[in-house]
């Protein structure tokens, strides 16, 4: 896979508060549901490595290198929903250099900036991305879309689709049709769905780089990891 890119030179400007877009799920996670998310969740690619071993008998690192590794590491990237940021440092690991990250939580935003180094983070929501339309080489998600209602998703994936200039990868809970999923207990806060169809059908230039359905270890789930390009 090679894949040539102009350098992006568009300036990142930061978002008035009063522009963030709530929905209830949004205010679960901005919340005291987000912060024991956020507290018992991985805080470094180790960990993540480790669960990942776990999960899948697939480290995220190697996931990372498998779609990412010949891109080069000036590009501009996005990461919607990065909590305390422990993805984008698996990024940094592999040498990427121009990391963003957007979060609606407040408290993961204190996290991470306390986590990392070298990262911009940035407090809104993926319904309404603070940004010009090209502003990023390569935006992605992991297990956030999973989090955002149905009839909220579309906007979020128009929005991924608007901001970025070439890219946009995934890795998000697989079923070829969208099912409600109970999280701990709680209703309308997870759906699985095949959200790189979601991406295709709200935007025909789009096409597939890579895809790989990754297997759960101890039951029958899939999580569904993608690569796509704009097209001119």
């Amino acid at each position: 896979m090679v894949i040539n890119f102009e350098e992006n030179t568009q300036q990142i400007p930061e978002q008035a508060p009063e522009q963030i877009t709530q929905t209830p799920q949004s205010n679960e996670w901005a919340n005291d549901f987000g912060k024991e998310y956020t507290n018992r969740n991985p805080h470094s690619i180790e960990e993540f490595d480790k669960l990942y071993i776990e999960n899948y008998g697939i480290t995220r690192t190697n996931l990372n290198k498998l779609f990412l590794e010949e891109l080069p590491k000036s590009i501009k990237i996005l990461e919607v929903g990065p909590n305390v940021g422990a993805q984008l440092m698996g990024l940094q690991k592999l040498g990427f250099t121009n990391l963003t990250g957007l979060e609606v939580s407040e408290y993961a935003i204190e996290q991470a900036k306390e986590n990392t180094s070298g990262i911009e983070f940035i407090h809104g929501s993926g319904l309404s991305l603070p940004f010009p339309d090209n502003s990023f080489d390569l935006v992605f998600t992991s297990g956030v879309l999973i989090h955002i209602h149905p009839d909220d998703v579309g906007k979020v994936v128009s929005e991924i689709c608007r901001v970025s200039k070439r890219l946009i990868w995934g890795f998000e809970y697989f079923a070829e049709n969208c099912q409600e999923v109970s999280y701990r207990g709680n209703s309308d806060l997870l759906w699985k769905n095949n959200f790189m169809q979601l991406f295709l059908s709200h935007n025909p230039n789009l096409r597939i780089l890579k895809e790989k359905k990754v297997n759960y270890l101890d039951d029958q789930n899939v999580d569904h990891m993608f690569l796509l390009e704009k097209q001119n």
